[in-house]
């Protein structure tokens, strides 16, 4: 059996596009992969997504979107995508070990937060230690607090100027004597008072983990080998991003760092494939806008089976 729509992903992107595709009769198939709902769900408490002005725990939003979906008839299928081969109709996909054939393909595979990769990093992830301000920075536990952002580029600017907000004072830890930001965020953030760049450091341990909350974070210069503590209450890690697309390299256009490049809309450079989320996203990453391309890519998968069939 071959069919008609196929999802991989089910974070905002994937459960959007499944909702619209459901309701438009396609009986959509979508594909867990190994993160069900996504990295949203990964965050305690989100506040700025429509509708829930009390805000909304990452996990339930997750878990309605899904309902939503499978209430007008998409098939929520838990497997991880091993391998894809677009070059022929109706596309094959490998899905732990078996095949399933699709006449469209909408990828929603989202993207992994780089991490420092720490131990206390991993145990305190939730407790003080985050990948996303804007989702996580005002939170009443970081309000009028020092804080701490790692990285260097435009991402960790914008983090700790959105911060500023919300904290004491934001600590900027960066490996380099330099932003590698673009000029004018650079500035932004090294005339901001309440910004204090720590210039030439890394992060080698987190504190404190008997507490399960952050408190302070222990700095290594990297030029004199010096170690520091550095108190504060909540980590930022700006470091990057990685998309979740290396299963489909060598099938699809993408970007040096891996970005599923749009061709006309959704669709990717292979016609009947479409993309949405954050694997095809490095500038926005906010579940709204994954929502939106989601419905988008819903639409115009849509519209390329309607034109099959025409």
């Amino acid at each position: 059996m071959t069919e008609k729509v196929v999802i991989v992903g089910t974070g905002c992107a994937g459960l959007t596009a499944a909702v619209y595709a459901a309701r438009a009769n396609l009986e959509p198939v979508v594909l867990t992969g190994a993160l069900p709902g996504g990295l949203l769900t990964t965050t305690s408490v989100v506040e700025n997504f429509p509708g829930f002005p009390e805000g909304v725990e990452g996990f339930g939003l997750m878990t309605r979107i899904q309902q939503q979906a499978e209430k007008f008839g998409a098939r929520v299928r838990f497997g991880t995508l091993e391998a894809v081969d677009l070059s022929r109709r109706p596309f094959l996909l490998t899905v732990d070990g078996e095949s399933l054939s699709a006449q469209s393909v909408i990828i929603a595979t989202g993207a992994g937060h780089r991490h420092l990769g720490l131990a206390s990093e991993a145990k305190l992830e939730k407790k003080g230690v985050t990948y996303c301000a804007t989702c996580d920075g005002a939170l009443p536990v970081f309000r009028n607090q020092p804080l701490v952002v790692v990285g260097g580029g435009d991402s960790a600017c914008e983090e700790a100027l959105f911060l500023t907000r919300f904290g004491s004072v934001v600590h900027l830890v960066h490996r380099r004597d330099q932003l590698r930001a673009s000029r004018i965020m650079a500035q932004r953030v090294l005339q901001h008072p309440k910004i204090r760049p720590v210039w030439d450091s890394v992060v080698v341990d987190i504190l404190d983990v008997a507490q399960e909350k952050v408190t302070a974070v222990r700095l290594r210069n990297v030029k004199t080998g010096a170690e520091a503590e550095l108190a504060c209450a909540g980590v930022f890690v700006a470091i990057g991003h990685v998309p979740n697309t290396a299963v489909f390299r060598g099938a699809l256009a993408m970007d040096e760092s891996g970005y599923i490049q749009p061709q006309r809309g959704s669709e990717t450079s292979v016609p009947g494939v479409f993309v949405a989320g954050d694997c095809a996203d490095r500038v926005y990453r906010q579940a709204i806008t994954a929502a939106g391309m989601g419905c988008m890519a819903a639409i115009d998968a849509e519209r390329y089976l309607a034109a099959l069939e025409s």
